[in-house]
C-alpha cells in the first residue's frame, strides 16, 4: 500500500504505537507540543519541531523573507497552542549549491525577523546540501507553567467552541504573513482556562476533529457563523488550511465574559463562537457536508 492510501493520520499512528516514554514526559505524541517537566515542576519545557519545503508549503517564487517568517512561526503557532511562550530554536536547512547566497540570508533575515518579534534565541542549527527543492526545519522550545498547559483533550461536551481570526486564503499568500497568536493565547489561559485548544495549520476540517477524538466528544458547528476571509467561502474556510489562528473549547458558562473582554482586548481581530462539542462523537456542520482539511499524503 502506498502512502495515498494510507493517509497522514493513520502512518503517524502506526509508527509512533509502540514508542516509550520516560517518567520526565508529561504531554507526548498527539497534540501540538510535548512537553516535559517532572512531577511537582510548576514549569514544563514544550518541545516542538517544523518543517517547510519548497513546492508544498511555499512556491518557489515566494518572498525569501516571507519563507524564513514562515518556517519559525509555525512552531511558534503550536507553542501557543499550548498556552505557552517560545525561547529556543535550532535551525536546519537544506539547500541546493545553484542558490544565491543573496537569497539565502534574506530567508535567515525572515526567521531573525520572527525570533525577535516573539522572543526566541536561535542557538544553533545545520546546514546540508540538497539534491533538490530547500528544506527548512526548526526544532524550538518553549515554557509554561503546569496549570496553565492546555491540550486538545480536555474538551467537554457541551463546551462552546470559538476561532480566533479569519479562516480561508492560504492561495492567497495569507499563510506566508500570518501572526502567531501567542498573546492571545496567554491571556486566555491566564484568565479563562480553556478546556481544550489547537492551532489550525491544516484546516478546521482537519483539526477540530482532531481536537474532537482528542477529547472523547463529537462536535456541531454552524456554517453561517465561520469566519471567512475576504473573498473566501465557508468551503475556504473548513478545508484551505494554513490558517494558524486558535480553536479552543470554553465552558458556555464562561462565553459572556469572554466575549465582553475580548473585544476590550483585542479589538481589532475576531473572536467568533462556530459551534460546541457534543456527547455523540459525531462531527456535523449546519447546510454542509463535512469536508476534511489538508493530508500531506492524501
Amino acid at each position: 500500500m502506498i502512502l495515498a492510501h494510507y493517509g497522514e493520520n493513520r502512518l503517524i499512528a502506526g509508527l509512533t504505537r509502540n514508542l516509550v516514554a520516560d517518567d520526565s514526559v508529561r504531554i507526548g505524541i498527539g497534540d501540538d507540543c510535548a512537553a516535559t517537566g517532572g512531577r511537582r515542576a510548576r514549569t514544563w519545557q514544550l518541545l516542538k519541531t517544523d518543517c517547510i519545503v519548497e513546492g508544498v508549503h511555499f512556491l518557489p517564487e515566494a518572498v525569501p523573507r516571507k519563507i524564513g517568517w514562515k518556517s519559525l512561526a509555525r512552531p511558534i503557532s503550536d507553542i501557543a497552542a499550548m498556552g505557552g511562550l517560545p525561547r529556543h530554536a535550532l535551525v536546519t536547512m537544506a539547500i541546493s549549491p545553484t542558490v544565491e547566497v543573496r537569497r539565502v540570508r534574506e530567508i535567515y533575515a525572515g526567521i531573525k525577523k520572527a525570533a525577535d518579534r516573539f522572543g526566541v534565541s536561535i542557538v544553533g542549527g545545520e546546514t546540508s546540501r540538497s539534491p533538490g527543492p530547500l528544506f527548512i526545519s526548526i526544532a524550538l522550545t518553549g515554557i509554561v507553567e503546569a496549570s496553565r498547559c492546555v491540550t486538545r483533550s480536555g474538551g467537554r461536551a457541551g463546551d462552546l467552541l470559538y476561532v480566533t481570526g479569519r479562516l480561508g486564503g492560504s492561495a492567497r499568500g495569507r499563510h506566508l504573513d500570518f501572526i502567531p497568536r501567542v498573546a492571545e493565547a496567554r491571556w486566555l489561559v491566564e484568565n479563562f482556562r480553556p478546556h481544550a485548544m489547537m492551532d489550525l495549520s491544516d484546516g478546521l476540517g482537519a483539526d477540530l476533529p482532531r481536537l474532537a477524538r482528542a477529547s472523547g466528544t463529537g462536535f456541531e458547528i454552524c456554517e453561517a457563523l465561520l469566519p471567512c476571509a475576504r473573498g473566501c467561502t465557508p468551503r475556504n474556510a473548513i478545508t484551505d488550511g494554513e490558517d494558524y489562528e486558535l480553536v479552543f473549547a470554553i465552558s458556555a458558562r464562561s462565553a459572556k465574559r469572554l466575549e465582553e473582554k475580548w473585544r476590550k482586548k483585542f479589538p481589532k481581530l475576531p473572536l467568533t463562537r462556530i459551534g460546541r462539542l457534543s456527547g455523540n462523537l459525531k462531527f456535523q456542520i449546519s447546510n454542509f457536508k463535512f469536508q476534511n482539511g489538508f493530508d500531506h499524503f492524501a
